[in-house]
C-alpha cells in the first residue's frame, strides 16, 4: 500500500457513526485525504446545525462531495466512487432495503481498492440468515458479493450494538426513569457494545495504520451479560434498580404480534445470544493496545 499521503478516503454519510469516523480520520497522525459524501440539499441547508457541522468539517480539513446513496444508481455512486483509494459506510438505518448491495456492487464497479461497508454491528455468519431481523440478510449478500471477488480489499468491523442503545428507553434494557433493568433473554447472555466515538477510532488505524487487515475483525469497548449491566448501574448511580426478564419466548410472542417493529426484532435477536458477543480480549483493539470505552466508563459520564 502506498504512503497516506497518496490514500483518498470517502465517508457515505455524516450522523452520529459517520460523524465519529470522520473526526477520528482528521486527527489520526498518519491521515491522508478525507472526503464526506453529503446529500445536495444538506450542502445547500439554511439550518443552522448543519452549517456549523459544514464548517466543522472544512475546519478539520475535511473535503465534501455532493451525493445521494438512496436515490443514485449504481452507475452514477460508481462514478463518485471511482476516484477514491477507500470507501467508508456509514449510512444505512433508514435506508430501503437493497441500498447496501447497491453500494457494495458500486464500490466494486468502480475498482475501489479497500472497502469498509456499513455493518458496525453483529456477527452476522453467525446468526445467520433465519433471523427475525430482516436487513441482517441483506448484510450476508453484502458479504457474499465481497467474498466472491479479489479486485477490491474489504473489512468488516464487528463492534456490537452502540454503547448508549443499553440505556435507551425505547430498547428496554436500562429504563432509568422506571428504575427497572431488564435481560433480554437470560441474565447470562452477554452483548457486546462500542461508543461511535471507539468505532471511530478502530476505522482511522485500520484506513491509515493497518494494511494488513482484511476480512471480518471484532471490537469491543466492553463485553458484559445483562446481570454485568445491572449490577454496574446499581453501583455507579447508588441505588437499587428492579429487575426483570424478558425472555426469548416472551420476545418472539410480542414480535409475532408487532411483526414489522424494528426495534421488538432486535431484541428478538438479542434475547437468542448468539453472534452478539464476543470476547473483549481477542479483538482489534486489544491486538493494538487501543483502550476503548467500557460500560462503567460510559455510565459514569453521561448518566448523572
Amino acid at each position: 500500500m502506498a504512503a497516506t499521503d497518496n490514500i483518498s478516503v470517502l465517508v457515505l454519510g455524516a450522523g452520529e457513526l459517520g460523524t465519529a469516523v470522520l473526526e477520528a480520520l482528521a486527527a489520526h497522525p498518519q491521515r491522508g485525504s478525507t472526503t464526506v459524501l453529503l446529500r445536495p440539499s444538506t450542502m445547500t441547508s439554511t439550518d443552522p446545525a448543519k452549517q456549523a457541522q459544514f464548517a466543522s468539517f472544512q475546519g478539520m480539513g475535511i473535503s465534501t462531495l455532493a451525493g445521494d446513496v438512496a436515490s443514485g444508481s449504481e452507475d452514477e455512486l460508481a462514478r463518485l466512487f471511482r476516484p477514491f483509494h477507500t470507501v467508508v459506510g456509514c449510512t444505512g438505518m433508514t435506508y430501503p432495503a437493497g441500498t447496501q448491495l447497491k453500494l457494495a456492487r458500486a464500490v466494486l464497479a468502480a475498482r475501489v481498492r479497500r472497502y469498509l461497508p456499513w455493518q458496525f454491528g453483529v456477527d452476522y455468519d453467525v446468526i445467520g440468515r433465519d433471523s427475525s431481523q430482516g436487513l441482517f440478510g441483506e448484510q450476508l449478500d453484502v458479504r457474499d458479493v465481497l467474498r466472491g471477488q479479489s479486485a477490491t480489499e474489504w473489512v468488516i468491523v464487528s463492534t456490537g450494538m452502540f454503547t448508549s442503545f443499553l440505556f435507551e428507553e425505547f430498547f428496554g434494557v436500562v429504563d432509568l426513569a422506571k428504575g427497572v433493568v431488564r435481560a433480554l433473554g437470560r441474565w447470562d447472555n452477554r452483548v457486546t457494545v462500542t461508543t461511535p466515538r471507539d468505532i471511530g477510532r478502530v476505522v482511522a488505524e485500520i484506513v491509515w495504520a493497518a494494511e494488513e487487515v482484511g476480512g471480518v475483525v471484532f471490537t469491543a469497548g466492553d463485553t458484559v451479560s445483562y446481570r454485568q449491566v445491572a449490577d454496574v448501574v446499581e453501583k455507579v448511580l447508588d441505588r437499587k434498580f428492579a429487575r426483570e426478564e424478558w425472555t426469548d419466548g416472551m420476545l418472539e410472542e410480542e414480535l409475532a404480534k408487532d411483526p414489522e417493529n424494528g426495534i421488538k426484532k432486535y431484541r428478538a435477536v438479542f434475547a437468542k445470544g448468539s453472534g452478539v458477543a464476543w470476547d473483549a480480549e481477542k479483538t482489534f483493539n486489544a491486538a493494538k493496545g487501543m483502550q476503548l470505552q467500557g460500560v462503567e466508563e460510559w455510565v459514569k459520564e453521561n448518566i448523572k
